[in-house]
């Protein structure tokens, strides 16, 4: 009977936060937005014959036309499809790295959370550590010394973000393990693994969801900061980043905008999509919105 009644809570506790997502009008169509990019660079490789990396000499800074969309860079490669195999990769790198720092930084925060002492010392002062470099310096330090790479990127990024998790994990736990359900567990001796896992995470896991959407915008921002000082994604592989180097030439900012405006517009867009929604959930978890 109690576990009937636990599941019809949680049933409509999930209810009433999808209706206040749904009534957030700016969530819903940066979703809808951010659902045609994703498809379009998933889907559109498999449907069209792309050649990101085929070079035409005989095309060389095409404008849009003809068999070339958005046409064509300095070696004649087909702009269009390196927009599309260059937002994969974009794409690909701010949810894997912001999943790096999610699985680095929760269970982090929560030891130092749970066991407080040397646990907490410790992983409170690597944070620290993290936090005191500007986020780009440490991420070029790094990139240099693994290599140019979008698993390097990928790790790197990844890497840097996990004291963010950590002290926001960190900051909930420490309230959460001072509740009687809680206290009852430990009382009956319930393992510390399950007391974590099945007690504290669930109730302490909604400001790491709504942080997650952020920080993915934040990791493309950061790999496209890279690759346009040539230490990210390095060509012939496509990123909406590099593609934007194109734009620290004269000629190319002033008499060739197609090369770059296209990556600079979709890499906007998805950063302001993904914050809209971090906003549209952070609002749906919030139980003091009423709808």
């Amino acid at each position: 009977m109690g576990k009937r009644k636990k599941e019809q809570e949680s049933y409509s506790y999930m209810r009433d936060v999808i209706e206040r997502f749904c009534h957030h009008k700016a969530a819903l169509v940066s979703v809808f937005i951010l659902g045609v990019i994703v498809l379009a660079v998933c889907i559109l490789p498999l449907t069209m014959e792309l050649e990101p990396y085929t070079t035409n000499s005989g095309a060389v800074y095409a404008k849009p036309e003809g068999n070339y969309i958005l046409g064509t860079d300095e070696i004649g490669r087909d702009l269009f499809s390196r927009l599309i195999y260059g937002g994969r990769t974009s794409l690909f790198v701010g949810v894997v790295s912001m999943l790096l720092s999610v699985a680095i930084g929760v269970p982090l925060g929560i030891l130092a959370g749970y066991y407080k002492g040397w646990v907490e010392t410790i992983v409170l002062r690597m944070a620290d550590v993290f936090m005191s470099f500007p986020s780009i310096v440490l991420c070029i330090v790094l990139v240099s010394i693994l290599g140019p790479s979008i698993t390097a990127v990928t790790i790197v990024i990844g890497i840097t973000g996990w004291p963010q998790f950590a002290r926001i994990i960190y900051s909930k736990v420490i309230i959460t393990r001072e509740m009687e359900y809680v206290q009852s567990a430990k009382s009956t001796g319930i393992k510390d693994g399950r007391i974590m896992t099945q007690y504290i995470l669930p109730n302490a896991l909604s400001p790491v969801l709504i942080n997650m959407t952020f920080r993915t915008a934040q990791a493309i921002l950061m790999e496209a900061s890279l690759s346009f000082l040539g230490l990210g994604v390095k060509p012939p592989a496509a990123s909406w980043g590099n593609i934007l180097q194109y734009a620290q030439t004269i000629s190319s900012l002033t008499m060739r905008p197609w090369m770059w405006v296209p990556a600079g517009i979709l890499m906007v867009i998805t950063v302001v999509t993904i914050n809209f929604i971090g906003d549209g959930i952070r609002d749906a978890l919030d139980p003091k919105l009423k709808i």
